[in-house]
């Protein structure tokens, strides 16, 4: 086994600011704790949270690293007292409260998957968070089911591309909207039902017209303020409407006597402040219902672009671009 060493290269902003703050320092290599493993990073996920972290709206939950990025992949090179010594010199993928950026993170070891053949490690590395958080909310939060049809706001986003693989493979019909025509085009290619381009149409015309007037089992939401009253108007009778980031606005007005007449439900989660037995709740669930997909290659994420650990300020520079279709990944040498 190859030595550990003391130190580390990292990205860990002392200061808010823009993507030019993302430059790499040193810092020590984490010991795990009780039932962690310590990864060996090859390649880290870029999410939305990342960049607010990095401009100080989202501060890491008690406990988490300061140092950003919530997935990686890579090889579990050091054990915890207590996790399971099979990990031992596994590849595997994993979902974080902090500390992907970085070339090792600790985490626990109910946090991790087994990184099958089929997934190089940037695709691993570009599963967990959205895997994770499209399942709990859509599938969990929503109850999303065979035979429904749901609506995805962001559908080019690492969450859109995810909710559009995985409403494919569970035979859900899902609408997405995205802001321009291209974008729209990706989004079938990659399966999605229907597109609506939100910037030349409205969203909640077409919803009726492409389901006959019904509307949708379930909306997945990610814009909030005065998108939620829209949403509402999109769903079925005895919708379910699912709140998980708010980059639109942190607040909505809703009709109260709407809601209670066609008894609609309006709820929401975050994942990164869950405990780790939680989140391995969930892991034990994706392995089971969605493992086998990925393990048979019929599950992978679409990358938009990868670029060197060091090279992290412009990975952020294209999130914030909002060109990506797919998810932006960080390699490490």
């Amino acid at each position: 086994m190859t030595a550990i060493p003391a130190t580390m290269q990292a990205i860990d902003p002392d200061q808010p600011g823009g993507p030019e703050v993302l430059t790499l320092v040193e810092r020590p290599v984490p010991r795990p704790a009780a039932g962690e493993v310590l990864i060996r990073v090859a390649a880290a996920g870029v999410n939305r949270p990342d960049v607010l972290q990095r401009r100080g709206n989202y501060p890491p939950p008690p406990g988490a690293p300061s140092i950003p990025g919530l997935e990686v992949a890579g090889e579990v090179v050091a054990l915890g007292e207590g996790a399971p010594e099979t990990l031992l010199d596994q590849r595997v993928c994993a979902l974080l409260a902090g500390g992907g950026y970085a070339e090792y993170v600790a985490v626990s070891a109910a946090q991790c998957l087994p990184l099958p053949s089929a997934l190089s490690d940037v695709e691993g590395a570009a599963l967990p968070e959205t895997l994770f958080t499209v399942w709990t909310n859509l599938f969990e939060r929503a109850y999303a089911t065979d035979g429904d049809t749901v609506l995805v706001h962001g559908g080019t986003s690492g969450i859109g591309t995810m909710a559009i693989m995985l409403c494919r493979l569970f035979d859900i019909t899902i609408i997405v909207t995205a802001g321009s025509d291209a974008k729209c085009e990706a989004a079938r290619r990659i399966g999605a039902h229907h597109a609506i381009n939100y910037r030349t149409e409205d969203f909640v015309d077409r919803v009726r017209e492409i389901t006959g007037g019904r509307g949708v089992q379930a909306v997945l939401d990610m814009v909030g303020g005065d998108y939620v009253p829209r949403n509402l108007k999109c769903l079925d009778e005895d919708g379910r409407h699912v709140s998980i980031a708010v980059q639109g606005g942190a607040t909505a007005t809703v009709p109260l006597f709407d809601i209670m007449r066609r008894r609609l439900t309006l709820t929401g989660s975050t994942l990164r402040p869950r405990d780790s037995a939680f989140k391995g709740l969930v892991a034990d669930e994706l392995h089971r219902a969605v493992w086998p997909h990925v393990e048979a290659g019929r599950l992978k994420p679409l990358i938009d672009a990868t670029f060197p650990l060091a090279a992290a300020a412009a990975a952020h520079a294209r999130m914030e671009a909002g060109d990506h279709v797919g998810k932006i990944v960080l390699t490490i040498d």
